[in-house]
């Protein structure tokens, strides 16, 4: 039987980022692995931003996110 993997609470479990872009920018920063769970980690943060921004967004009553919301 195949494991399931669990969500955090809020998060769509999708992929937000590309990962070669991520992969690529963290080996310019030094010889460092990257983890399997790096991508998930990094689209939840994201996905956490993205929405807190939204919020904000909607409180100063804006459809639109700004760079500011962020």
């Amino acid at each position: 039987m195949a494991k399931k993997k669990s969500k955090k609470k809020g998060s769509s479990g999708e992929i937000l980022v590309v990962q070669s872009k991520v992969r690529e920018y963290l080996k310019s920063q030094g010889d460092y692995n990257i983890g399997g769970d790096v991508f998930e980690a990094v689209s939840a943060r994201i996905e956490r931003i993205l929405e807190r921004a939204a919020e904000r967004a909607a409180a100063n009553n804006r459809k639109t996110i700004q760079g500011k919301d962020i």
